[in-house]
């Protein structure tokens, strides 16, 4: 079963990169996509920090699976709170889903962790 929480890891770490790293830039498209959802640049700043945070946990949780499992919980959280701003600004569904389908990937790898653990 490692093959998977490897596999899921670096899907998920790929992912979560290439959103993060825009917010932590300050790119203006990501800036106007954040403000179309509400969220302040600093709050945006602060996310694309807890993803980058989240990135590392899910990488050293393959060296140490608690890592990993208390990376994937909170990446779990996070992306469950971008679908919930994504719904209150009336987006499209595709985009709100799209953080649901990660959350439950992200909840999947934690579970993994802890079977494979």
């Amino acid at each position: 079963m490692r093959i998977p929480v490897v596999v899921l890891t670096l899907i998920l770490a790929s992912v979560i990169l290439a959103v993060a790293v825009p917010k932590l830039t300050g790119q203006a498209q990501m800036r106007e996509r954040m403000a179309h959802l509400g969220v302040s640049p600093g709050l945006t700043r602060l996310i694309g920090g807890l993803e980058i945070a989240a990135v590392a946990g899910l990488l050293l949780g393959l060296l140490w699976w608690p890592i990993g499992v208390a990376a994937a919980v909170g990446l779990t959280l996070l992306l469950i709170g971008a679908a919930v701003y994504h719904a209150r600004a009336k987006d499209p569904a595709p985009m709100t889903v799209v953080p649901v389908v990660f959350a439950l990937a992200a909840g999947a790898l934690a579970v993994l962790h802890v079977v494979n653990g």
